[in-house]
């Protein structure tokens, strides 16, 4: 990998977590007080699985970015095929914000779901350019749909 591949690929990861994280921000002032007192189905996780999860997940968004930003069929295109892993990666601190900023599972709810929808839209849009890109999403559409799960228990449950 020549060095101008090996800093688009770090730049992709980067941009990444660095979006993502921007949903801890809403996230951690709530997680001992407001969060803490919700009730919660039985099989929600320990708080301390999400931090790793998410790490992982967003080196995956990254890689995946990285695949389809070089790919040959999309420099061939158009960027058209960018954009709703732009719109996803958007999506995903709001989700933060309307769950914890604003205190609310039913806002989150209907973040969450159109999150989950963008990232589909972003795998179906990847597999036309790059296999490998689409399949690199694939952990993250699961943990988005458990979390869906999670996200209306909570609510049903409040």
């Amino acid at each position: 990998m020549d060095v101008r591949k090996a800093a688009m690929l770090i730049a992709a990861i980067l941009i990444c977590q660095i979006i993502g994280n921007i949903g801890t921000l809403f996230t951690y002032p709530a997680l001992a007080g407001w969060y803490s007192a919700l009730h919660k189905p039985s099989f929600n996780p320990p708080d301390w699985v999400f931090g790793p999860v998410w790490l992982i997940l967003y080196t995956l968004m990254g890689i995946s970015l990285y695949l389809a930003w070089s790919s040959p069929k999309r420099i061939k295109s158009s960027d058209r095929y960018l954009i709703p892993f732009w719109i996803q990666l958007l999506l995903n601190p709001l989700w933060s914000f309307l769950f914890f900023g604003l205190r609310s599972p039913l806002y989150g709810l209907i973040g969450i779901a159109a999150l989950w929808i963008t990232i589909m839209i972003t795998i179906i849009r990847f597999s036309r350019i790059s296999r490998n890109a689409a399949l690199l999403l694939v952990p993250y559409i699961f943990w988005v749909s458990f979390a869906i799960v999670l996200n209306f228990y909570v609510w049903k449950l409040n």
